[in-house]
């Protein structure tokens, strides 16, 4: 019998791009927190993005330079900043396919209506997550421009964790919540008055898809000023428009 035949292995020089070691870590969560970093500083440099990661300075700036070549990041000088492929991907994402067709020209003609900024946010990993807005003056600065994640107790946050079924995991919520949650849904919205940011006052009503639960919130940003119950009527009005539009087939 002839002896048989062994077929040599070649053995890859370096391990995937997607398992290969960075500080610990894979790539791919060393870029993401990389990633997540540069939003943060808005503008940093590479020791500063690696300290904040806990990533090798080498490994760090490799995998900068890589994200720049993508557009995934840019380069400023010696300093990193959001690349316009990360903004085109990000402002791609809704989450529902049709939220921002059926949402934009309600949300533009309650922020005439009410003089008001209008948004939707949804729920993050524990965090209200701003998707879109409608500035009431487009030529002026808007504070949602500048920021998009908030703490889960915004106007918005309240709003999805009353309505949601079952409720997200956001560890311990106040003892009071209980009986805050029932009185959201009874509503039908929820407020903060400045309990995030002080002067800015926020009414929420949800957004309900096909199945009948919330997908999104719809917030109506403002001053003190106002009257929130107000505001939160005529936005459970541009909601149902909404919702309607999100249920359409």
């Amino acid at each position: 019998m002839a002896p048989e035949t062994r077929v040599p292995v070649r053995r890859p020089e370096t391990l995937p791009a997607a398992t290969e070691n960075a500080g610990g870590r894979s790539v791919l969560e060393g870029a993401f927190a990389l990633l997540e970093a540069v939003e943060r500083a808005l503008e940093a440099g590479p020791t500063r993005l690696a300290s904040d990661c806990g990533l090798p300075k080498t490994t760090a700036y490799r995998l900068l330079e890589q994200l720049a070549d993508l557009g995934a990041v840019e380069r400023c000088g010696g300093s990193y900043r959001v690349g316009p492929r990360m903004f085109r991907l990000g402002r791609a994402w809704q989450p529902h396919p049709r939220l921002r067709a059926a949402a934009r020209e309600p949300m533009r003609r309650l922020a005439q209506l009410t003089g008001t900024t209008v948004g939707i946010a949804v729920l993050w990993k524990g965090e209200t997550l701003m998707v879109e807005w409608c500035p009431e003056d487009a030529r002026r600065p808007d504070p949602l421009e500048t920021r998009m994640t908030w703490p889960w107790f915004t106007a918005a946050g309240k709003v999805l964790v009353a309505t949601a079924a079952p409720a997200p995991l956001l560890g311990p919520l106040p003892a009071s919540w209980a009986r805050d949650a029932e009185a959201i849904r009874e509503r039908g919205a929820a407020f903060d008055r400045e309990e995030v940011v002080t002067g800015v006052c926020c009414a929420a009503v949800p957004l309900i898809g096909v199945r009948g639960t919330p997908v999104a919130a719809l917030c109506v940003l403002t001053d003190p000023a106002h009257h929130l119950e107000r505001l939160a009527e005529t936005a459970r009005r541009t909601g149902r428009v909404i919702s309607a539009g999100l249920r359409r087939r």
